[in-house]
């Protein structure tokens, strides 16, 4: 079996590494569109446009494509499912209802793209898990560009850490795949916090899908 795996840059390939090593006896193919970055700074009607054009090739081959990346998901998998129906696609949305479960403090921490945020997607997650609870949403605008262009150094997490600690924020959801690469660092940096991205939950996902 042939996998699709999509993402609008690289930072899907953090998803592909753990597919890859979960389901060795299947094949992936993996598709980006770059040229097209950032995602997370166009309107929600530009991305279902773009990602329905850059997925084409992948459902040609694929009976099953996973969207790995956030912000294609919130905007376009509902448009994907409707255009592709021979298709199964698997998408990523940021983990509120596992951090809803998690926080000690009733506070939680979301960094993702504008475009994930304004989703309507994202606002029905938040309606339906984190009404009770503090979700701070800092400005990550710049990051996904940043990461594309190998200049994590320049991402303040800094200012993060002390939006966290003034927040008393105890759970940390990564909202973009892109966002991964910075995983390490912010273990080091917010040692007590926990951390959530979506890698364990796509491969449950494929599993149960298959």
């Amino acid at each position: 079996m042939t996998i699709g795996v999509f993402d609008s840059g690289s930072g899907g390939r953090n998803i592909l590494e753990v597919l890859e090593w979960s389901f060795p006896e299947f094949d992936f193919v993996y598709i980006s569109d770059t040229k097209n970055l950032p995602y997370g700074l166009k309107s929600a009607e530009l991305i279902r446009e773009l990602v329905s054009k850059a997925v084409k090739p992948l459902v040609e081959k694929c009976s099953v494509v996973i969207i790995a990346c956030n912000t294609a998901t919130t905007a376009a998998i509902e448009h994907l499912r409707a255009e592709f129906p021979s298709t199964k696609f698997i998408g990523l949305e940021p983990m509120l209802k596992p951090a809803a479960r998690l926080t000690q403090t009733g506070a939680i921490c979301v960094c993702a793209t504008p475009a994930t945020l304004r989703s309507r997607n994202y606002s029905q997650l938040k309606h339906k898990y984190t009404r009770e609870l503090k979700v701070i949403e800092p400005d990550c605008a710049d990051w996904a560009g940043l990461i594309e262009r190998g200049e994590t150094d320049k991402i303040n997490l800094e200012t993060l850490r002390e939006i966290i600690r003034v927040s008393s924020c105890d759970v940390l959801v990564l909202g973009c795949t892109h966002y991964h690469v910075l995983k390490t660092r912010l273990q080091k940096l917010l040692p007590k916090i926990k951390i959530l991205e979506p890698s364990d939950a796509i491969v449950e996902q494929l599993k149960n899908l298959l």
